[in-house]
């Protein structure tokens, strides 16, 4: 999942912010206590996610894939004073755990924490979202792209997690998340409505601003 040589890769770290006290405590946390830990964010794509929110202030946001909800407090260091962060996962396991870390971050009245299936709860929100964090399953990426689309204002930001899939992408063999992934990655260079680019931190994040509808 990391492509950067170890050093370059601790090196960066040392020279970003520091993640709160909380923040540690959830990725340790997820690591010891919780299956397929390799999906928490982290502190380097943590703190990007919070440098994004907060460059875009966004009144809205929406995260597909909340898993223990690191990513989804990062993503609310950003949000405008007033503002609201709706997250969906499917994972009715981690639901206790993780409204226990978003209450103690403050959180309870400004996150609306969804537990179900995305593609279902999808259609029916009416809320315009000005960023997006898609985070899910890979086979579905293009379907949350497409319906969430029209939900995000001119100039919106949707971000795409995962897009390198481990170095699958560039490889020969194709399993159906890999395939589901270089698909989405082709959907999005060829759609002329958005500008895109590809950053190679982590396992990859799809950075998509919407230019027309």
């Amino acid at each position: 999942m990391n492509f950067l040589p170890e050093q370059i890769e601790a090196y960066a770290v040392g020279h970003t912010t520091d993640e709160s006290a909380l923040l540690k405590r959830i990725n340790r946390e997820t690591h010891a206590e919780v299956l397929m830990p390799r999906m928490v964010s982290g502190h380097l794509q943590g703190r990007l996610l919070s440098m994004i929110s907060n460059m875009l202030r966004p009144h809205t946001i929406l995260e597909i894939g909340t898993y223990t909800g690191y990513a989804t407090i990062c993503l609310a260091e950003g949000l405008h004073e007033s503002g609201k962060l709706t997250t969906i996962d499917i994972n009715e396991e981690l639901e206790t755990r993780v409204r226990g870390y978003f209450q103690e971050a403050g959180l309870s009245k400004t996150i609306d924490y969804r537990i179900g299936n995305a593609l279902n709860i999808l259609p029916a929100l009416t809320d315009v979202f000005d960023l997006v964090f898609i985070d899910a399953d890979k086979e579905n990426y293009a379907s949350y792209y497409n319906l969430v689309f029209d939900k995000v204002p001119i100039g919106g930001v949707i971000l795409a997690d995962n897009v390198l899939w481990s170095g699958k992408v560039v490889g020969v063999k194709e399993d159906k998340d890999t395939k589901a992934i270089k698909q989405f990655n082709e959907l999005i260079m060829a759609d002329g409505r958005v500008e895109n680019v590809l950053l190679p931190i982590r396992d990859g994040i799809m950075m998509i601003r919407k230019l027309m509808n």
